[in-house]
């Protein structure tokens, strides 16, 4: 997969300038990987999954506010050959791209945010056990637990902790520092382009109220709740999280 500046990132098959691209932000301590297929790689859409600054096998420094990897996103943008996209954020994720839309908003055609809200204050014992090092293990041992349903196959829980475990112990602690100190409960009402909401209906870290409050107060957002899912919606229902962006990305001008 390619690099541009410090951040690898996925890029589907499918390039062609006539297509509507999109670009899938992971959420804290994540990486591309994090989307599923079904995402990455959507029919009919040019699909851009970055790794953030310090994150999977991109170079750089994970940062500590939002507004900072939204920033980096941007240039990342400029630097693939791109200067408008739909931005489509998990988590942290979905934070750092209502910022690009708030920041940036030549460059954002649309916004998908999951599993996400307009403010993401973290447990303060669990910021706790991300900060020092010693305690991260049983810190990222909750976030695991919190991110699915009690259904979720073995195998997606193992993977993700796995995951979340290789990153070093400062980045995932800033990333979840980030989340904590973002609240744009003023501002989601500048947001002016196409937006859809998802969530899962069992999400334990983003509940769905916070979801409920984005569409509530971003003009025109369309709502869309999967049941059997929690945070990581997007890996417990893969399918149903990509005909609802699919269906929105059909809607959005271009």
């Amino acid at each position: 997969m390619p690099v541009a500046g410090d951040l690898y990132y996925f890029a589907s098959k499918e390039q062609s300038p006539n297509r509507l691209p999109v670009v899938l932000v992971h959420g804290a301590g994540g990486c591309n990987a994090h989307w599923p297929p079904q995402l990455r790689r959507l029919p009919g859409y040019r699909v851009y999954a970055p790794d953030l600054p310090g994150h999977g096998r991109s170079e750089g420094l994970g940062q500590q506010e939002v507004a900072a990897y939204a920033k980096a996103l941007v240039d990342w943008l400029y630097g693939i050959g791109l200067s408008r996209a739909v931005w489509v954020g998990h988590s942290l994720g979905g934070a750092i791209v209502q910022q690009v839309a708030l920041n940036h908003p030549r460059e954002t055609l649309g916004l998908g945010l999951i599993s996400t809200g307009p403010r993401l204050t973290v447990n303060p014992e669990l910021l706790n056990l991300l900060g020092a090092p010693a305690t991260q293990p049983a810190g990222v041992a909750q976030v695991v637990k919190w991110s699915y349903t009690k259904a979720v196959s073995p195998r997606l829980a193992a993977q993700l902790k796995e995951q979340l475990l290789e990153n070093r112990p400062a980045v995932l602690a800033g990333d979840f520092l980030a989340a904590d100190g973002f609240n744009n409960n003023d501002l989601l009402a500048q947001i002016a382009v196409p937006t859809l909401v998802v969530c899962g209906a069992e999400d334990r870290m983003t509940p769905p109220r916070l979801s409920e409050q984005l569409a509530e107060a971003i003009p025109g957002a369309e709502l869309v709740i999967i049941p059997e899912a929690g945070h990581m919606v997007m890996q417990e229902q893969p399918a149903a999280t990509a005909a609802a962006l699919a269906a929105f990305l059909a809607r959005v001008p271009y």
